[in-house]
């Protein structure tokens, strides 16, 4: 055998010190941008892509130790864990205005959400909502008059939780997106779900009436819309008090989606049997997610002469934000904890990932997945009539929140939420699902022709 140089040693090691840094570069690229997150505090460690919750507990439990409901009083001690690193850097503004550049390609978004509240069976055709068939010549109506035409008794049947989906004034550009309702306001005799649908619907109303709101700002971000739907709520009398979480999104037609998050619903980004991205939830510490809430008068007056501790209200812009470029054949996953407290992010990618291929939504080609030639017409896109329960987008709400709903009836199966008990309180012996309101709002995203 020929002897080796003593020269090439150092060379070989010079060469794969040089790959292993090209490596780290790359991968570390990639992950910056796919998995930006907030780091996991030292009270909750979160487990990614595992069976295990990556979402933080927020609800009730069958025992004394833990509330029955989330917590609304902010703790005596506990670190405000907010996510620190929204993916920004190099991205722009977003401003709900239509792109007209012809060499960019554009999207429409097609919503579907399906929902099922606490003590209720699910009936999947009676609890979906589709969105309506998309429009840009709509005329935009005015806040004021958009308020009026509120009707309570058509809320969806969904309990605390709810959803909302609306065009941005005259724009291509669409917002949707999730609320719960903190439970623990019950205790006081107020219902939560007051202050979840109509934050829900004030926000549709201000997208809707876009850009009449031009002096209140300048460009719509979600936390923008977040802030003009939570000030309408305080204006609101009829909405005594409350409180309540948020996950919503606004999706402009050149493919750019913003996210704003504030407590423990979520959202997840999805592509070809992949997570792109999921969202962390904020809590100030177990069982107490951060949210925005309504204190009412005789609560504060309560408060001021007997002291003791006061209601917990995060402001809108402690949102965390993150910024997303979406694909033809994505689809966004937005729900609340009724869903993420009982299945984890592998549960959800097979349940979507599972119904894009037996639709041809997602098919295989030369090995790999691609995205199907019959998505438009799976979403009904083409159709000037609303979707209806056969679109792909409600199949794929209903399978999520069916498979939500079933897993927190399930005492043998434990869900992220059981698992989370277990680490942190592992005298609870707490098994199973944790059965709570259940909302699952899913886009799926298409390239126009």
């Amino acid at each position: 055998m020929t002897p080796v140089p003593p020269w090439s040693h150092c060379f070989f090691e010079f060469l794969a010190q040089v790959w292993a840094a090209m490596s780290f570069a790359f991968v570390g690229a990639r992950t910056t941008h796919a998995h930006a997150h907030r780091a996991p505090s030292s009270n909750l460690f979160l487990l990614y892509l595992s069976a295990s919750s990556i979402f933080a507990p927020a609800t009730s439990t069958r025992t004394g130790r833990l509330h029955s409901q989330r917590t609304l009083y902010s703790p005596p001690t506990c670190p405000l864990n907010r996510d620190s690193c929204p993916t920004t850097s190099g991205l722009r503004n977003f401003h709900s205005s239509s792109h007209t550049w012809k060499s960019t390609p554009q999207f429409s978004y097609h919503v579907a959400a399906s929902y099922s509240a606490k003590g209720d069976r699910f009936n999947a055709e009676s609890n979906l909502f589709t969105g309506g068939v998309f429009d840009p010549t709509k005329s935009s109506l005015t806040m004021e008059g958009c308020n009026k035409s509120l009707n309570k008794q058509k809320r969806p049947k969904s309990g605390q939780d709810s959803f909302f989906f609306s065009q941005v004034g005259t724009t291509k550009t669409t917002t949707f997106g999730v609320a719960d309702g903190v439970g623990g306001w019950t205790e006081s005799g107020i219902d939560p779900a007051d202050f979840s649908h109509g934050l829900c619907e004030y926000m549709a109303c201000a997208a809707r009436s876009w850009p009449l709101l031009q002096g209140k700002t300048s460009s719509l971000h979600p936390k923008n819309l977040l802030q003009l739907g939570y000030d309408e709520v305080i204006k609101d009398e009829s909405i005594v008090g409350g409180g309540s979480t948020a996950c919503l999104a606004v999706a402009e037609s050149d493919g750019n989606v913003e996210v704003a998050n504030l407590g423990d619903s979520g959202f997840m980004h999805l592509g070809l049997n992949a997570v792109r991205h999921f969202t962390q939830p904020q809590t100030h510490a177990f069982n107490t997610p951060f949210q925005i809430s309504k204190t009412p008068k005789r609560m504060l007056v309560q408060m001021a002469v007997f002291g003791g501790p006061t209601a917990l209200s995060d402001p809108p812009n402690s949102s965390s934000i993150t910024h997303h470029r979406v694909r033809h054949g994505d689809v966004l996953l937005f729900a609340t904890d009724g869903v993420w407290d009982n299945l984890s992010t592998q549960d959800a990618l097979s349940i979507v990932s599972r119904n894009m291929i037996e639709t041809g939504a997602w098919v295989e080609k030369d090995g790999a997945l691609d995205v199907g030639p019959e998505l438009a017409k799976l979403t009904q896109a083409t159709s000037d009539r609303k979707a209806d329960s056969s679109s792909l987008q409600a199949r794929l709400a209903v399978a999520v929140a069916r498979e939500a709903k079933e897993t927190s009836l399930n005492t043998r199966r434990d869900g992220p939420f059981a698992k989370e008990v277990q680490k942190y309180y592992p005298g609870e012996n707490w098994h199973g699902g944790k059965p709570d309101d259940i909302a699952a709002l899913v886009a799926v995203v298409v390239e126009d022709s």
